[in-house]
């Protein structure tokens, strides 16, 4: 019954990961390939945690 209002970790990263990408193509547009990467890269890592969490829910 408590577990109604607890934020669902995978959705939470999901959104961080859209807005980490997006973020990304801004920089990439404003012509910060620095940045880019350095946003990519956390965007990357992001992903893996993703892809972790979902392999734990598939067991």
């Amino acid at each position: 019954m408590f577990g109604l209002f607890k934020s669902d970790p995978l959705k939470v990263l999901q959104k961080q990961y859209s807005a980490k990408l997006e973020e990304g193509l801004q920089a990439q547009r404003n012509g910060d390939i620095r940045g880019y990467a350095m946003i990519t890269e956390e965007a990357e890592a992001l992903y893996k945690e993703i892809q972790k969490l979902e392999a734990e829910r598939q067991k």
